[in-house]
């Protein structure tokens, strides 16, 4: 069972920046990503890095957030700079491995002044 520790959230003002991370049990995967969910919302991806260390990102993290991992810590994490309050949200690590998808528990990330 892979288990998956998230940590760096918490409260920051706007433009200011944070840095998520993810620790993985294991350290094979096929990708590893960041999602989010604000309140009321469906979650969303913001985030993927690939076992070979390809990265995509999407709308909401183009120009502002980095994926990147530390392949000897088996781990992933998020640069999230130039922060705003439409950032809020709990973010989730995700692990995908043959066709199965595991979750963390989650971290808050709240945009505020």
């Amino acid at each position: 069972q892979v288990q998956l520790v998230e940590s760096g959230g918490g409260l920051v003002q706007p433009g200011g920046s944070l840095r998520l991370s993810c620790a993985a049990s294991g350290s094979i995967f096929d990708a590893m990503g960041w999602w989010r969910q604000a309140p009321g919302e469906q979650r969303e991806l913001v985030a993927v890095i690939t076992d070979r260390g390809n990265t995509n990102y999407y709308d909401s993290a183009k120009g502002r957030f980095t994926i990147a991992r530390d392949t000897a810590k088996n781990t992933v994490f998020l640069q999230m700079n130039s922060l705003k309050s439409e950032d809020t949200a709990v973010y989730y690590c995700s692990l995908d491995y043959r066709g199965v998808r595991y979750w963390g528990q989650g971290t808050q990330v709240t945009v505020s002044s």
